[in-house]
């Protein structure tokens, strides 16, 4: 049996019912928003009733609104009309089906259907002092009593109104093979490089599952390499007036390792980037959760790549660092490192697919 999510107006006009509060985006299109607002017309006074699907970036916490500025833009908005039906008799989906049977006569259906260039549910990981809702990414859906849709004159309370806060998620597609990448740098006092690559022998990792980085080295010069570094680095990318990037570093080891002078090397390193390790860091980027719920580091941003995005857009790199010691007369001041990066593709799999929602009175929840 499966949750049914339940929001009631202050006065009990209304209530929003959904039967999950995780959607879907597939890349190519995006899970149908379906609910449910049951309404009792005697409280209407005539008016109308509304629903809309809202996704919003807050840059700001709520605490700050205090001088009548909003730290919210909206960056896509759809409102529809559900009492009285203003499109007929629509089809209904088998979610609205099995809600109806719950919520009787008075349910009113409404579904959205969201573009596929919306970003991803998406916050700013907080630092210990900071109070509020955290910045970033959400979606709102939420019903509301008025005479108009959109009417700026026209003043909501606050009774007259019920929301339920919603995620649009990506899981990983099927697995790859994994990226390569390679660079041959010379040094001062050297004719000959050090050839420096990395692999990974998967494209997509799971959050929390540890990373393998299979590194090669070929040192044809007369340096020691005494240390390797393996990093991973979140960027998030904030795309609204115009476009700005973060970059920071979620995990790092450094591993003792003698690489002689001409010589070759070869070995997979393991690295685990995990979000319980780095709480403390402010400003990382972390999935949209919903109440006090856990997370994970936010899941890299797949899109189609013609597509303008606007809000938060996530990717990761590994970087491998050699740190190459000098030698002769000039010492330290010939000894340098060499730096390769790859791309990394960091999401959750897919669950089991669920089949259809049967609801139990019991079992609702008021959130």
């Amino acid at each position: 049996m499966s949750k049914v999510f339940k929001k009631t107006s202050g006065n009990g006009n209304i209530a929003l019912y959904l039967a999950r509060r995780d959607f879907v985006d597939h890349v190519d299109s995006v899970d149908i928003v379906d609910g449910i607002v049951k309404v009792d017309p005697s409280g209407l006074n005539g008016r109308k009733v509304f629903v809309y699907l809202a996704c919003a970036f807050r840059y700001g916490s709520e605490d700050l609104d205090v001088i009548g500025l909003s730290f919210r833009r909206d960056i896509w908005m759809k409102k529809v009309q559900v009492y009285p039906p203003a499109d007929g008799n629509p089809t209904k989906t088998p979610i609205q089906e099995s809600l109806l049977k719950k919520v009787g006569d008075q349910g009113c259906p409404f579904s959205f259907q969201m573009p596929t260039n919306l970003p991803c549910s998406v916050s700013l990981h907080p630092g210990p002092s900071d109070n509020g809702k955290a910045c970033g990414v959400d979606f709102e859906v939420k019903a509301y009593v008025a005479k108009e849709a959109s009417n700026p004159d026209e003043v909501i309370e606050k009774k007259d109104t019920c929301r339920l806060m919603i995620r649009k998620i990506q899981y990983a597609p099927t697995n790859k093979a994994g990226p390569k990448a390679d660079i041959s740098k010379q040094f001062m006092m050297s004719d000959k490089p050090i050839h420096l690559e990395a692999s990974l022998e998967k494209e997509i990792h799971y959050h929390g599952d540890p990373i393998s980085v299979l590194v090669k080295v070929n040192n044809e010069t007369t340096k020691t390499i005494k240390k390797i570094k393996v990093s991973v680095e979140q960027l998030t990318s904030v795309v609204l007036y115009s476009s700005d990037t973060y970059t920071k570093e979620v995990c790092s080891e450094e591993f003792g390792e003698n690489i002689a002078a001409n010589s070759t090397f070869e070995k997979s390193f393991q690295i685990t980037p995990v979000l319980s390790n780095i709480k403390e860091k402010r400003g990382l980027a972390v999935d949209g959760k919903l109440k006090d719920e856990d997370t994970n580091l936010a899941s890299t941003t797949l899109s189609q790549g013609d597509k303008e995005m606007q809000g938060i857009l996530i990717h990761y790199k590994i970087k491998v660092t050699v740190t190459a010691s000098g030698g002769g007369l000039l010492g330290g001041l010939t000894g340098s490192d060499v730096v390769v990066e790859l791309p990394l593709t960091l999401m959750s799999p897919k669950p089991a697919e669920l089949g259809f929602y049967e609801l139990e009175p019991t079992r609702s929840k008021n959130l």
